[in-house]
């Protein structure tokens, strides 16, 4: 696996999260990119290395939409305002709740344009789509997200495809995924972006 550029230099990800994003869609990409030999740097706007997030567990308990549960506290490692693209090779967006506002935020916006216009490894998993539905970028796209962000994807000129919890969906540079049972493949195929 070559997670590596020609110089031995570590690929570099940068993961945008923030308050109330899904447990397992932080947790577990950080620490399998981690472990696939990945620096893997997470932000949240108006935060800074050292300080943490509020992450929720979303399940279905027979309601008819998810209920929201505590999960843990993630520390960020990087400041929000030290990020620069160009250090960066590839951008994970988280889902959850967070990404509500997120995309409110003009920075979080510009970088998902620079990552999307450089045409590098992005993905996207659950209601992390909003982010990108609201940078504007998926014109003429194919791409899954949670079934309840289905419309933003289509508004937004995208095409959406309905794909099972655990799939992934590529195109192009852009790999997404319904929601956290589809790690494996959104990581599998966004770890094969980078030759690995």
């Amino acid at each position: 696996m070559r997670t590596a550029d020609k110089e031995g230099k570590m690929k570099k990800i940068l993961m945008i999260a923030g308050d109330f994003a899904e447990d397992y869609e932080v947790m577990v990409p950080y620490q399998a990119l981690s472990v696939c030999g990945f620096a893997v740097d997470v932000v949240c706007p108006d935060k800074k290395a050292g300080e943490t997030i509020k992450t929720a567990i979303h399940d279905f308990l027979g309601d008819q939409t998810y209920v929201e549960m505590p999960g843990h506290r993630f520390a960020l490692n990087k400041d929000f305002e030290a990020v620069r693209c160009a250090d960066y090779d590839g951008l994970y967006l988280t889902g959850g709740r967070a990404p509500e506002y997120l995309r409110l935020d003009a920075r979080v916006i510009e970088i998902v344009r620079t990552f999307m216009v450089h045409n590098l490894p992005v993905a996207a998993i659950c209601h992390g789509i909003q982010i990108l539905t609201a940078a504007d970028v998926l014109d003429g796209r194919r791409l899954t997200a949670y079934p309840a962000v289905a419309p933003e994807i289509v508004l937004a000129g995208g095409t959406y495809i309905e794909a099972a919890a655990d799939e992934a969906v590529t195109d192009g540079n852009l790999v997404t995924s319904p929601a956290w049972p589809g790690n494996t493949a959104i990581l599998k195929a966004f770890i094969a972006k980078f030759g690995a």
